[in-house]
C-alpha cells in the first residue's frame, strides 16, 4: 500500500462501452469529490493479440487514451491522466492503484469481450485485489448520483469501514441509506446482530445520515432478498464487504459474483475488502 493516499479516482479501460460507462460514473464522482482522475489500460496479451489483428502497434493504445483524456477535458474541469502498464490485469491494476495511492476505483464489468475479459470470476479477482474500496458498474448511468444505498448487515458484519464510506458517500450525495438486515432465528444472533444495528445506528445519527431499517424475509438467500429489495427501492448503489466470513454462508463470494456483480437491475455495487486496515488507510476512514 502507498505510505499517503492520495485524492485520486482510479478507472481502468479496455475501451469496451461499458468501460467508457465507468469512465464517465469516475468523471462525476471525480467532480462530486474534487478528486483527480486516472485512466489507466494494462497491455497484456489480450491486448497485443487485438492490436496485431488489427495490424497496430502499442502506440495506439496511448492514441486511445488520449482522445478519452481531451474529450473529458472538453467537457470537465478535473484533472485527467491516463496510463499504461504492462503484465496482468490482475497484478497491474492492484500495484498502480496502490503506487499512486488512489482512495477510489469503478470498475466496468461485462457479459461480453472488450480487449480484455473483465467478467464473472476476472472482474471478481480483480475487485477482491484491490487495496482500495471499488465501485463496479454494469451499463447503468450515473444520473444524478448515488442518493439512494441499500446497506446489508448481519450479525457476523464488521461495519467500521462499510460505515465510514457509506457515511462519506451519503454525505457527498444528500443520500438516504436503507439497512437491509439479514433476519437470524437464533436468540445469540439475533442479539448480535441488534448490537451491530445499535452502532450503525449511533454513528449515523451523530453525523445526521438519513436512514431506514429493513428486514429481510426469513426464508430464501440473503443475497437473493437483498437484490430484490434493491431493485424495488430503485437503489443507486449497494454497499458490501466482499469478505465471505463477513456475511453468512449464505452469502459466500460465489453468490456475491452471481447475484451481485451482474444484478439485473444493474445497480452499481460498491465493494469495500476488509483486508484493507493498514494504518494509512485506516487512519483515513476515520477521519473522513
Amino acid at each position: 500500500m502507498a505510505q499517503q493516499l492520495n485524492d485520486i479516482v482510479l478507472v481502468p479501460t479496455d475501451f469496451s462501452e461499458i468501460c467508457q460507462n465507468a469512465i464517465n460514473h469516475g468523471v462525476e464522482l471525480a467532480e462530486y469529490l474534487n478528486y483527480k482522475l486516472v485512466i489507466i489500460h494494462v497491455i497484456n496479451s489480450e491486448t497485443k493479440s487485438q492490436l496485431k489483428k488489427a495490424d497496430l502497434d502499442v502506440s495506439a493504445i496511448a492514441d486511445k487514451l488520449n482522445d478519452i483524456a481531451n474529450d473529458i477535458r472538453e467537457k470537465s474541469r478535473i484533472s485527467v491522466e491516463t496510463i499504461t502498464r504492462e503484465g496482468s490485469i490482475f497484478n497491474e491494476i492492484h500495484e498502480a492503484a496502490s503506487d499512486m495511492g488512489a482512495k477510489i476505483m469503478i470498475l466496468g464489468t461485462h457479459g461480453k469481450k472488450g480487449l480484455q475479459y473483465l467478467v464473472g470470476s476476472h472482474a471478481l479477482k480483480v475487485v477482491t485485489k484491490s487495496p482500495v474500496p471499488t465501485i463496479v458498474v454494469q451499463d447503468k448511468s450515473f444520473d444524478k448520483g448515488y442518493k439512494k444505498i441499500v446497506f446489508p448487515i448481519n450479525s457476523f458484519t464488521e461495519a467500521r469501514q462499510q460505515v465510514q464510506w457509506a457515511m462519506h458517500i451519503a454525505k457527498t450525495f444528500g443520500s438516504v441509506i436503507n439497512i437491509f438486515r439479514e433476519p437470524h432465528t437464533d436468540p445469540i444472533l439475533a442479539g448480535k446482530l441488534n448490537v451491530v444495528t445499535g452502532q450503525i445506528k449511533e454513528a449515523f445519527d451523530k453525523n445526521n445520515i438519513t436512514y431506514s431499517i429493513h428486514d429481510a424475509e426469513k426464508s430464501g438467500n440473503f443475497a437473493g432478498k437483498m437484490i430484490e429489495y434493491a431493485t424495488a427501492e430503485k437503489a443507486d448503489m449497494i454497499m458490501i464487504m466482499t469478505d465471505a466470513d463477513i456475511f453468512s454462508p449464505n452469502f459466500n463470494a460465489g453468490a456475491w459474483d452471481e447475484k451481485m456483480m451482474f444484478n439485473k437491475a444493474k445497480i452499481p455495487v460498491m465493494c469495500i475488502n476488509p483486508v484493507m486496515t493498514g494504518k494509512v488507510y485506516y487512519e483515513y476512514i476515520t477521519l473522513i
